[in-house]
């Protein structure tokens, strides 16, 4: 009875902290994903799902996967309760208080997914103090603050199907595990960076059967039919509307916009921005010595508009380009993940491939960091080493989101959310005695955050004025953002491939 009354209490403390310090937000500011998600809304409840994927009457169409769409015809229906107006398409950036509090509910109530999910991984691992760092690092991760309470998306309930299918991987449930990466996919594609690590540890566990001491092992048909069905299953469940429609054509292009060009308007801190960064600064070296460019290239990459980018002095990326990278960068994960398989050894070849994509990938958004960041926590407490990049890693990318919130009233709050984080976090790694091999060139990086945070809100506008340079302190924020997760992606490569993962 104690034990398990041990085990109600922590999880009741933090299912109630998260839901009482997000429903807290609720007035906060929120971006124009608002406006798309109240769009899908509208679509979604009003309109035949074939013409879901072809209204325009707003900007933000549909864009996300079948699933998704379907998700949001779910809450279509109680949106009426609060107010029927937000269900109105024409009704463009209607947000009345009640169509606010609406939204912001149905963000804090589909994060219960990602709180079961949680809750799944310390009953099948255990309710040891890593595996409760483990959980409340995920669930209470400020980038859910910042991103899907503040800023407004629906990232916690999609990553909750994400860490219910780790969890269930590294339970050993693998064509379960593959079921539920199978469905996120068909809620939002972004995943589809982390399908390479699935692939390689299910071919190896799943599709070949261990043989005894004497035997080598063999190729298992079955189990690849198996597993071929339930995915493919789950793909017709999706698509095969669409497709029944004759719409795979259209779906596809909404879903995969290759037009929006190689950076997203606020940098990802990725190689991108430190190529861009770099083309920048030759340019202006080029203006200094004489030497002609062209026109094209003379307008700022920062001037945080989506579309193409012409670069002035380097080559500039095409879509194919960053692919082949992705893929290249990718590959030698996959090789050491098939030759050496194990359950965390699997979570890392995920964090890997989210890296490669984030580092690497065509218009990433800043967001996306969770993709790395996320599965990454699983692997607290793992090794010494490891912790060392995950600290660093964590810290960085969380201070990248902070563009995202660019009203004044929220300045407070990200800055409290991200100081107590970064404490809480540096205390961690005490414990671990990590942060006693941290290098002084890794501590002044980090509290370099602080110093780049001071320019960009305050000494930024007093130097300059309100168009000069405006986009400068974006720049400055995901360059240097850049650099730890490059260095992370580095160190972590390293931790990896030197089976530094039991």
């Amino acid at each position: 009875m104690g034990k398990n009354s041990g085990k109600e209490t922590f999880s009741n403390d933090i299912l109630f902290f998260g839901l009482f310090s997000k429903a807290l937000l609720f007035s906060t500011y929120f971006s124009t994903d608002f406006e798309v998600h109240r769009n899908w809304l509208a679509i979604t409840h009003n309109l035949p799902i074939s013409k879901w994927y072809y209204e325009e009457t707003s900007e933000w169409t549909l864009d996300y996967p079948p699933f998704f769409a379907w998700f949001e015809w779910s809450m279509s229906w109680f949106a009426s309760f609060f107010d029927p107006e937000l269900l109105k398409i024409e009704n463009l950036n209607y947000a009345s208080p009640n169509t606010i509090i609406f939204q912001r509910l149905t963000v804090l109530t589909s994060e219960l997914l990602l709180f079961l999910a949680v809750c799944r991984f310390l009953s099948t691992f255990g309710y040891t103090y890593r595996n409760k760092v483990i959980a409340t690092l995920i669930y209470l991760s400020p980038g859910f603050y910042f991103i899907d309470h503040i800023h407004f998306q629906y990232n916690g309930f999609l990553f909750g199907i994400l860490v219910l299918s780790l969890t269930e991987m590294m339970k050993g449930n693998v064509l379960l595990s593959g079921a539920l990466f199978s469905v996120l996919l068909n809620f939002k594609h972004i995943y589809l960076y982390l399908a390479p690590a699935y692939f390689a540890y299910i071919l190896k566990t799943y599709c070949f059967t261990t043989g005894s001491k004497n035997k080598s092992p063999s190729f298992s048909f079955y189990n690849l039919v198996k597993m071929g069905l339930v995915v493919v299953s789950i793909f017709i469940i999706s698509l095969g509307p669409f497709a029944y429609l004759g719409q795979l054509g259209q779906l596809a292009t909404r879903l995969f916009p290759f037009k929006r060009g190689l950076c997203h308007a606020y940098w990802a801190p990725n190689f991108w921005a430190l190529y861009s960064f770099l083309d920048r600064v030759l340019i202006q070296w080029y203006k200094y010595l004489g030497i002609g460019l062209k026109s094209e290239a003379l307008q700022s990459a920062t001037r945080g508009i989506v579309g193409d980018i012409s670069y002035g002095v380097l080559p500039t990326p095409t879509a194919a380009h960053t692919f082949q990278l992705t893929f290249l960068t990718q590959l030698p994960f996959m090789i050491s993940l098939f030759r050496n398989p194990n359950p965390s050894r699997f979570i890392g070849a995920v964090v890997l491939c989210g890296f490669s994509s984030f580092l690497f990938g065509w218009h990433v958004h800043e967001k996306a960091i969770l993709l790395i960041i996320i599965p990454y926590n699983l692997l607290f407490g793992k090794s010494e080493v490891n912790d060392h990049f995950l600290m660093i890693l964590s810290i960085t990318g969380y201070f990248s989101l902070f563009p995202l919130l660019i009203e004044v009233p929220e300045t407070p709050i990200k800055l409290i959310l991200f100081t107590l984080w970064s404490s809480i976090i540096l205390g961690l790694a005490w414990r671990r005695r990590t942060n006693k091999s941290f290098q002084w060139i890794e501590w002044s990086y980090l509290l370099g955050s602080f110093g780049i945070q001071l320019y960009t809100s305050v000494l930024h506008s007093i130097l300059f004025d309100s168009l000069k340079y405006q986009f400068f302190p974006l720049m400055l924020i995901s360059v240097y953002s850049a650099i730890g997760v490059l260095y992370s992606w580095l160190g972590f490569s390293w931790v990896f491939l030197t089976n530094n993962l039991k």
